[in-house]
């Protein structure tokens, strides 16, 4: 592996997470400077360690308690902080002062500024027209909302009265949001008149319409008005918009209830490509608590850092930026099209507005490599400190392509984890090297290990991603699972008290992850275990390629390997590129790697959140309805790999 980035001695030294090991080592009686000491002390003593999370992130709670863990041994089953009582948006509006708070850039070169003090009088005002509506502590207030500050504001007015937060993106369907919201039975619908994408405004009040007529619990709904103005819309009895509602509210304080450490904060769902989508609730100690260790120590943001990821509503990396607002940073919004009018939009927010950290996908990094854009050249990007890519794995050679396009002087976070803990087991580290294809670290204070089949430990193997011990940031449970059988099934049914991931990965010699896909879409051609990243990591360093996707088809008691590819306009798949394409796997993986067929397609399916299906491609190849086609942000791509040809066993 190559060394593609060191801190300096100042870097390190300025860290916050160096200022953390000293009080740990203070704290242990230990010296923890060094990150696997470090590492190693969070997951001995997680009692002191997330003690001393909530002290140096100086948690807001009307109490804490002695308690910081209780049935700690038990997995599901341990109880964090079981005596605190605590407002999740308390902490992200503390100190309402004229700081700035959130920047918002539309594609359509609007934009709106927040301070900290009109961000938290915002929030008061909206708070008290949701408790005029009823709402209280666990109800649920459901968002289809573009990336607006709006957005935000009503998050935190629906969780400073208790209430848990739901959202999903404006691209959604009807019946992808009904899949979703009817299982919870919101009271409050807030949504958007309509969004821009990619040059063009589209009209969602017919949408919103159809959504309200469907989920008979929506007592009362919220129009923002985006792409139209107030005056073009029109409102019922039950139907508010946004700046008439708080237009002569003069409420200027906000009365946070205090609620359990694990009182319900949010709700997100799975993809639901394999059915309806799963409802996992998360609490709203554990969330708070796990951000900003993962903002504060991994990603080294600090009071006045500018924030920015590339996210809808829908992805849970949305519920991980809005955090970064209790360490006193500002929230930077995006929302529209990455590449509209090309490629450099987002290039020129980060230097127009100093961007400190960020986020995206390993997807638009990759794109942006195969578009020959060199930000790098184009831009001033002074003030960038880290880059933060998830989604999906980030190859090799995007490692390269930021060092050597974007810049130089950076900490390139490759980060994993997901929905289901809305955060992270893997994550940068602003005290350590990155190395080429390597995520940095395992996060402090998760037991993250490898197992085999066998549920041993697979040393540095391939295996699967598992965590030994119970962590803050668990689901509280799903929602309608009052047995808990759903939420132990879907991580503890495996292997006995530990949670499973469902992630295929490799511990390095240095503490560091490799990611090889997910564990449901192996490959085991001849009783061989591959990762699809693996594959490709090969393919998409050639330049004719454009994007790829791999299945393993049934065939003579065995699988063979099937490669999709999109390939550059101008691009045909003749024999030499399937040659070529054959002879770049095989050289930097093995024989087995090397795809029986190789065929190519216009379009690949994804999710919302834009992370490729292979099981869905592999479920069409092999004759098998696709349950939920609402799920995918672009159903009609299942097409082309219906009933080929080239496939007929």
């Amino acid at each position: 592996m190559t060394v593609c980035w060191t801190p300096s001695s100042q870097q390190i030294e300025d860290a916050q997470i160096t200022d953390f090991a000293r009080h740990a080592s203070k704290l242990s009686g230990q010296n923890l400077q060094k990150y696997p000491d470090l590492y190693d002390w969070s997951i001995k003593d997680r009692e002191a360690f997330w003690g001393l999370i909530w002290e140096r992130a100086s948690i807001i709670a009307s109490e804490r308690g002695d308690i910081v863990l209780d049935e700690g041994d038990k997995m599901p089953g341990a109880k964090w902080f079981p005596q605190a009582r605590l407002n999740f948006a308390q902490n992200l509006l503390r100190h309402a002062d004229d700081r700035e708070a959130l920047v918002f850039r539309g594609e359509d070169r609007v934009e709106q500024r927040y301070t900290r003090r009109e961000l938290y009088q915002a929030v008061a005002k909206l708070a008290a027209a949701l408790r005029g509506f009823g709402v209280g502590p666990g109800d649920r207030v459901a968002a289809y909302m573009p990336n607006l500050p709006q957005t935000i504001i009503a998050m935190l007015a629906a969780t400073s009265l208790g209430a848990v937060w739901s959202s999903c993106s404006p691209d959604f369907g009807v019946n992808g949001v009904v899949d979703r919201f009817k299982q919870i039975e919101p009271k409050i619908l807030i949504a958007a008149d309509g969004v821009f994408y990619n040059g063009k405004s589209f009209d969602n009040v017919e949408k919103i319409k159809a959504i309200r007529e469907k989920i008979p619990s929506i007592e009362q709904t919220i129009l923002v008005p985006y792409t139209m103005s107030a005056e073009q819309l029109t409102v019922g009895d039950e139907l508010h918009l946004w700046p008439h509602l708080l237009a002569g509210r003069n409420e200027t304080s906000i009365h946070f209830a205090q609620l359990p450490f694990d009182h319900p904060l949010y709700i997100l769902f799975s993809s639901g490509t394999t059915g309806v989508p799963k409802c996992i609730v998360h609490g709203a100690g554990g969330t708070l608590l796990q951000h900003m260790k993962e903002h504060q120590l991994h990603s080294d943001i600090k009071a006045g850092d500018r924030v920015f990821y590339f996210t809808t509503c829908g992805w849970m990396m949305w519920n991980w930026l809005v955090s970064a607002l209790a360490s006193e940073a500002v929230v930077m919004l995006y929302d529209g099209s990455p590449f509209y009018p090309d490629g450099n939009v987002l290039w020129d927010y980060a230097r127009d507005e100093n961007i400190t950290l960020f986020g995206t996908s390993a997807k638009y990094i990759d794109a942006l490599q195969k578009a020959h854009l060199s930000p790098k050249s184009s831009h001033q990007l002074n003030a960038l400190r880290c880059i933060c890519s998830t989604g999906s794995p980030l190859a090799p050679a995007s490692y390269d392509y930021v060092y050597e396009h974007i810049k130089k002087d950076v900490n390139l976070a490759s980060i994993s984890g997901g929905t289901d803990i809305v955060s992270c087991f893997a994550l940068g580290n602003p005290v350590l090297p990155v190395h080429k294809g390597e995520l940095q670290c395992r996060g402090l204070g998760l037991a993250v290990e490898v197992f085999d089949d066998e549920g041993q430990s697979a040393g540095q193997e391939k295996g699967e991603l598992v965590c030994t011990k119970p962590f803050p940031s668990m689901p509280v449970g799903f929602w309608n699972d009052p047995s808990g059988e759903k939420y132990f099934a879907a991580y503890f049914g495996r292997f006995d008290n530990i949670w499973c991931h469902g992630d295929y990965v490799r511990l390095t010699q240095r503490g560091g992850l490799v990611i090889y896909g997910r564990s449901d879409a192996v490959l085991n051609p001849g009783g061989v275990r591959i990762g699809t990243a693996e594959i490709y990591r090969q393919v998409e360093q050639l330049d004719e390629v454009m994007e790829s996707i791999v299945i393993a088809q049934q065939y003579e008691d065995d699988v063979r390997l099937v490669l999709f590819v999109i390939l550059r306009d101008g691009v045909s798949l003749d024999d030499p590129l399937v040659g070529k394409i054959k002879r770049q796997i095989r050289a930097d993986t093995s024989p087995r790697h090397v795809p029986a067929i190789i065929l190519e397609v216009s379009d690949i399916p994804r999710t919302k959140s834009g992370k490729i299906v292979e099981l869905a491609v592999r479920d069409v190849v092999h004759g098998i309805e696709i349950k939920n086609v609402e799920a995918l942000a672009n159903p009609q791509a299942l097409e082309e790999f219906k009933d080929r040809a080239e496939l007929k066993i």
